[in-house]
């Protein structure tokens, strides 16, 4: 039988005098669960430290295998090889998944993974399974990512000798709330209560406050704002943040996000070396399972090589009498990802822009996540913000000793040292509003405003005598309304008939220091100062599963009977 990835002590083998001894109070742990590997830290009472499971490993994979009965994930669990990828049975890639519906981009361009990824093409959560004794068994990405979860609670609980509830976890940048929601989900499966969602960003500028707090502590100075630049790129997302530090205060100026990262590099290189992919592998049997397994084996392989070697020979057997060998440039893998390179670049310069922050302010430039080994990555950051890269933090570690640090602020932990001494300012990553002057998005909280935030418009009916109104809320940057993500809806009834145009619908969103988003709406007539009608006030996002419907269905059963439009300011 194999030995246990960790160990649980039990109230037995643990004694009281360890117990109170214990070097760690009440206190949220950290977690960065990435696309494909996952950390977990804590403050230790004077620093943060990154917890290990029994292989000694810091950074884990994140996958869960269902070949067993009982399902088992990358902390506890390590594969006896890369190609036991292949069998079908494991289950990674989640955090790319999550929260997204079959007609995403990017859950069509998952197809390629060694698991069933099968979609509808209708707007619903796609079908995620795993092979298991030659049974797809289907999940959800919540699931996968609440086993995981499950196992670092576990492990943490384990080395910290006592119960681990709380946790604060870094998120992409582009994130919509629902998918935010998705996450809060999985850890609630796992027995976790969320703290905060920290963009990943945020929880890197977070760690670099504390490092120039310390440096200032150290040399005995008052220290001066520092702006930083901050150019995270992983295996499934890119983001870029810009920030002002000051006295351990960190205040986001700028997010910016994409759904880009490492997974794309692979799969244009694999398209690149298999000109005819999606024809081979489009019926999606056991076997090309296999096969579309072993090139991406060899691909990332290759792509990892590259980044310290000029070339690299790729040979591998597919299977069915098809076999690639090739030599391949660093070179040639930068003009296949060329495009991908260009939006990374135009994510620096916008992140810049909404900060109105020109490349000569900036006092350091941060590049941090699993792709910021690749050569071209730091170059282009390099080129667009003319400074060389900020040497102070582990690439790897940065994000989870980010969120780490705000475990221990949120959970009220003091140091004597003032080493917790410790704020982030965060900004909203994305613009949020509702549906008018036809299907036009129109901004209530716009994108990076500081939070908490309070913002209201004044609308109006567009018909004569209407006596309801449609508040459909989305968030996102497209002109388009049914173009972002549709976070709910409600309707108010009940307003005194009247030429159009004369009812204020007065609709107020509400963002607090958690990041709950409230929407309220209430109508007011002219000559009176007092809403005519109860206030409508609805905790957002409200949709779930298959809120790719949801629009279609309000607009085939209202049409555009009870729509609004903006008031226009005297």
């Amino acid at each position: 039988m194999a030995e246990p990835a960790y160990t649980v002590a039990s109230d037995s083998e643990t004694t009281g005098e360890e117990k109170s001894s214990s070097a760690f109070p009440e206190i949220a742990i950290g977690i960065d669960i990435g696309t494909s590997q996952c950390s977990v830290a804590v403050w230790n009472g004077s620093q943060v430290e990154l917890l290990k499971n029994t292989r000694n490993q810091k950074l884990m994979r994140s996958y869960v295998t269902f070949k067993d009965d009982i399902p088992s994930g990358g902390v506890s669990y390590q594969l006896s090889h890369e190609h036991e990828m292949l069998s079908g049975a494991v289950i990674f890639n989640m955090k790319r998944l999550i929260g997204r519906v079959d007609t995403d981009p990017v859950v069509h361009s998952s197809k390629s993974l060694p698991f069933l990824v099968q979609t509808l093409d209708i707007g619903v959560r796609p079908i995620i399974a795993a092979l298991v004794n030659n049974v797809w068994r289907s999940t959800t990405p919540e699931e996968v990512l609440a086993i995981f979860l499950v196992e670092l609670r576990v492990m943490a609980e384990s080395q910290l000798k006592q119960p681990i509830r709380n946790v604060v976890l870094s998120i992409p940048v582009s994130f919509s709330r629902f998918q935010l929601t998705r996450i809060e989900r999985a850890c609630a499966m796992a027995g976790l209560h969320v703290l905060r969602l920290m963009p990943e960003p945020t929880a890197v500028a977070l760690l670099y406050a504390q490092q120039q707090q310390q440096m200032i502590h150290d040399n005995m100075g008052s220290g001066s704002e520092k702006i930083a630049l901050i150019f995270n790129m992983g295996t499934g997302y890119c983001d870029a943040a810009v920030t002002a530090t000051a006295g351990g205060v960190s205040q986001i100026k700028a997010l910016a996000g994409i759904a880009t990262g490492g997974e794309d590099f692979l799969q244009n290189m694999m398209r690149h070396l298999l000109l005819n992919f999606d024809n081979l592998f489009s019926s999606r049997g056991i076997n090309e399972i296999k096969s579309m397994g072993l090139l991406r084996v060899a691909t990332q392989d290759a792509i990892h090589k590259l980044s310290f070697e000029e070339s690299v020979q790729i040979d591998v057997d597919l299977g069915n009498g098809l076999r690639i060998c090739k030599q391949v440039s660093r070179e040639e893998f930068e003009e296949v990802n060329q495009k991908i390179f260009e939006k990374c670049e135009s994510l620096i310069i916008q992140c810049l822009h909404d900060a109105k922050v020109e490349a000569d302010d900036l006092t350091d430039v941060i590049v941090v996540g699993g792709c910021s080994h690749i050569p071209k990555i730091k170059n282009l950051v390099k080129s667009v913000c003319k400074r060389e890269l900020y040497k102070g933090m582990n690439p790897l570690e940065a994000a989870v000793c980010g969120t780490a640090l705000e475990g221990a602020v949120a959970s009220g932990i003091s140091d004597p040292f003032g080493n917790l001494d410790l704020l982030t300012i965060q900004a909203t990553p994305l613009g949020i509003g509702i549906r008018a002057n036809g299907n036009s998005f129109v901004p209530i909280i716009p994108r990076n405003t500081t939070m908490p935030a309070r913002k209201e418009l004044v609308f109006t009916t567009v018909n004569d005598n209407q006596t309801e109104v449609l508040i459909i809320v989305h968030e996102g940057e497209t002109e388009k309304a049914d173009e972002n993500h549709l976070l709910g809806y409600f309707k108010i009834s009940g307003i005194p008939p009247a030429p159009k145009g004369v009812p204020e619908i007065n609709v107020c969103m509400d963002i607090n220091a958690s990041n709950v988003l409230r929407v309220l709406a209430g109508v007011i007539m002219p000559g009176s100062q007092q809403p005519v009608v109860p206030v409508m006030e609805v905790r957002m996002p409200t949709v779930d599963d298959g809120h790719g419907w949801c629009a279609e269905a309000l607009h085939r059963a209202y049409g555009s009977t009870l729509d609004l439009m903006t008031v226009q300011k005297k």
